[in-house]
Formats: C-alpha cells, structure tokens, sequence
C-alpha cells in the first residue's frame, strides 16, 4: 500500500507538470462552462425541462473529462511510457506490475474527480447550480463511467505501436464524440440526424447517465446507459489484459 501511495503521488506531481494534460482537465472545462454561462446564463429554460444551461453543462462537461482522460490522457501517458522505455524499467523494479497500472487509473480518476469538482463549485459560487439527484447515485454514475472509458484508453495504449500514433487516433476518436453526444453541446439543441448518430457513441450514455440522475432521475431509467458502459468495461479490460505490453 505504501508503495502504491508514493508511486501515485509520483505520478500526480508528472501529470500537474504536463500542462496540456492538466489544462484540458482542469482549466479547459471551466472556460467552457463561463463562456457559454456568460452567454445564456442559468435560467430555466423549457428545452432542458426547467433546468438552466449550466445545471445541464456541469454533468455534460463532466463527461468531456471523462473522455480526455480516457481516450487522450491515459493512452498518450502509457503509449510514452512504453516507446521510452519507462514502462519496461519500471517493470523490473520492486514495485509489482499491477501497482503500476492502478497508480496510473488512480491518478487519472483523481484528476476526473478533481475537474468535476472545480466544475460544481465554480457552477454553484456563479451560476447558482442546481442540484436534484442523489450524491451517491451519481458518484457510482461517475466511477463507472471512468473506468468504462479508462478500459477504453488501455486498450488504446496496447494496440498503438507508438505515443504519435496513440495521440492521432486518441483525437480522431475522442473529437467527433465531444461534439456529437452532448457533452460539448446540449443535446436538445443538436439535429435529430445528428442525435441518431450519437447513439452509436459510447460518450453519449455518460452524458446522459449523469444528466439523468443529476437531476434527480433513477437507476432504472438508465438501463441502457449502464448495460453499455458495463459492456464497455468488461471488453476493454478483457482485450487490454490480452493485449497490453511493457516493451
């Protein structure tokens, strides 16, 4: 335990040294939550059901976090990690594989978890955000999401055959999701083609998993959110075991 604690705290200080990984967790969501608050403000609006476009933004945003990590943060930092040669080194030192691996899905949940939470206190001190769900529910709601998606960055990382390659393909994939399942733009306010579209991308039942019991709505609503992200976490953990590589 006290190997993984140090290692961890390792690996928190490299990534808060990274500025373009802290920025696009930490700062990046919070620009975009003042900038559209600035504009719309929070006031209750019919196209979200009586909520405001910040009470709607800070779970959508939310998820955008939950895709940076997962898609982009995790597998550029692992595919690095291997292409110099640092996974292989740690490899042979007294630290186990496996404390290894869940230093790097700690750090990158507790980076999540932390631009979240600037998300809500900013959301809360500016804009009044509101809040009708139940706190556990959508802790469990954003743990599952997670590591649905931190599976998806391992699977990434093991399949790539370098950090640029992971880094094309992280885009390539993360960038049409941001802008299509609702966590760039509201749902609502996107076509009907291009909410058909969103239902084959797996950030859109993050989004809508948090949206939905943010605002106070039930597990049993979101049967189809958890049996995909469920899904999405057994295959990726499956595959990324099969197939990740120290070297």
């Amino acid at each position: 335990m006290r190997a993984l604690t140090k290692y961890t705290w390792t690996e928190i200080k490299l990534f808060l040294r990274e500025p373009i990984g802290a920025f696009f967790t930490l700062v990046f969501p919070l620009m975009m939550l003042f900038l559209f608050g600035t504009i719309y403000g929070n006031e209750p609006s019919p196209l979200f059901y009586g909520y405001g476009t910040v009470d709607v933004s800070v779970p959508a945003y939310t998820a955008m976090i939950i895709g940076t990590t997962g898609i982009m943060g995790l597998t550029i930092t692992i595919s690095t990690y291997r292409e110099n040669g640092i996974l292989r080194r740690l490899r042979v030192t007294p630290l186990r594989p496996y404390i290894i691996l869940i230093a790097q899905v700690a750090v990158n949940f507790l980076m999540t978890a932390a631009g979240m939470l600037l998300l809500i206190l900013a959301g809360k001190l500016v804009y009044d955000l509101r809040f009708d769900g139940n706190v556990l529910n959508v802790a469990l709601a954003f743990m599952l999401s997670s590591l649905s998606f931190f599976s998806l960055g391992f699977v990434l990382a093991a399949v790539m055959p370098n950090a640029r390659t992971a880094q094309v393909v992280g885009m390539v994939i993360f960038y049409p999701m941001l802008f299509l399942s609702g966590a760039g733009m509201p749902l609502e306010i996107l076509p009907d083609k291009v909410r058909n579209i969103s239902k084959f991308l797996p950030l859109t039942y993050v989004v809508t998993l948090l949206r939905g019991l943010w605002t106070g709505g039930t597990w049993d609503q979101h049967n189809t959110e958890v049996i995909v992200l469920v899904t999405l976490l057994a295959v990726g953990v499956l595959i990324s075991a099969k197939a990740f590589r120290w070297e």
